[in-house]
């Protein structure tokens, strides 16, 4: 009897597959699995009775969710936070690749990168601590500054106004230079000839760029953009609420943060509500990347699928 073809391809390329099983795995437990307890959103868990035995109530938790005191501003903060923090964090990188790709002198590019892609690489509870340290009434070094023009002090995370800023451009500093690596990826894979022949015409650099170099990466920059506007509720949970206060509450209340203190540090847990909350969100991100993935496909630059 012959041999199956699947299980030849198999053992002839064992260590791909051996490879390809531990992000499969991760994939299995941490996203697939969960989706059983996801269920819970339409009932009213209980801990004795199970998930099965516990009755069902349809859509009782998302109505109870939407019609709350609590949703719009939830819902605004969320959205202010990241729309935000997807303008200034979408364009910044592209530019950043920009202008590397440029510089002339290789140790210079170098050292730049180095700046830009090493705060990546730190922990956010450190970068949360840093930022508070930066901006402390009294030893901060930003009121030390300001103080000199006779300014201040300024409570910075008291400030309610203040409260998305800081988040977002904390969070450019810390992400820019590894996000702008794809982009300075798609800037290399650009034909050298369309540069020399646009040189030889006298272009500009910001000619070969805008003509040239933009055109060249906007495929990858939509891709990018798609994914970023599918997780656009998806706002980093732990930084935010490291960063929240009694006093900047009213701004820094995100859905995510919201769904982790009703279900888990409040008095009486409620699984059930915090379940519905997080696949209430879940299901936007889904309608919002495939929205956007279909205006992709309208302008022909690009999409998913």
């Amino acid at each position: 009897m012959s041999e199956n073809p699947f299980v030849k391809r198999l053992i002839k390329s064992w260590q791909l597959y051996a490879l390809m099983s531990l992000p499969f795995l991760y994939l299995m437990i941490f996203k697939y699995v969960p989706m059983y307890g996801a269920q819970i959103a339409f009932k009213d868990f209980s801990v004795v009775k199970g998930i099965w035995g516990s009755e069902w109530v349809g859509m009782k938790h998302f109505s109870r969710f939407v019609n709350s005191y609590d949703f719009w501003r939830i819902l605004k903060n969320t959205l202010i936070l990241s729309f935000y923090n997807l303008a200034a964090g979408f364009p910044l990188p592209i530019m950043l690749a920009l202008g590397l790709n440029y510089l002339r002198s290789s140790k210079f590019r170098k050292a730049v990168q180095m700046v830009t892609y090493a705060p990546h690489f730190i922990s956010i509870v450190v970068v949360v601590g840093i930022v508070k340290e930066l901006l402390d009434p009294r030893i901060g070094i930003i009121n030390k500054i300001i103080g000199f023009f006779g300014i201040g002090p300024i409570n910075f995370m008291g400030e309610i106004s203040l409260f998305s800023s800081i988040y977002v451009w904390s969070d450019v500093w810390q992400h820019v230079g590894f996000n702008c690596i794809i982009f300075i990826a798609a800037l290399a894979s650009i034909d050298p000839s369309l540069h020399e022949a646009a040189v030889m015409d006298g272009a500009s650099k910001f000619r070969r760029m805008w003509h040239i170099d933009l055109p060249g990466i906007m495929p990858m920059a939509i891709i990018v953009l798609i994914l970023n506007t599918g997780h656009i509720l998806d706002v980093g949970f732990e930084k935010v609420l490291l960063l929240q206060n009694p006093i900047n509450l009213k701004a820094s209340e995100i859905i995510d943060t919201y769904v982790y203190k009703v279900g888990l540090t409040s008095q009486v847990a409620n699984y059930s509500y915090s379940t519905a909350i997080g696949l209430f969100k879940s299901v936007i991100n889904l309608i919002l990347l495939l929205t956007i993935n279909k205006i992709a496909q309208k302008t022909k630059q690009g999409s998913l699928w």
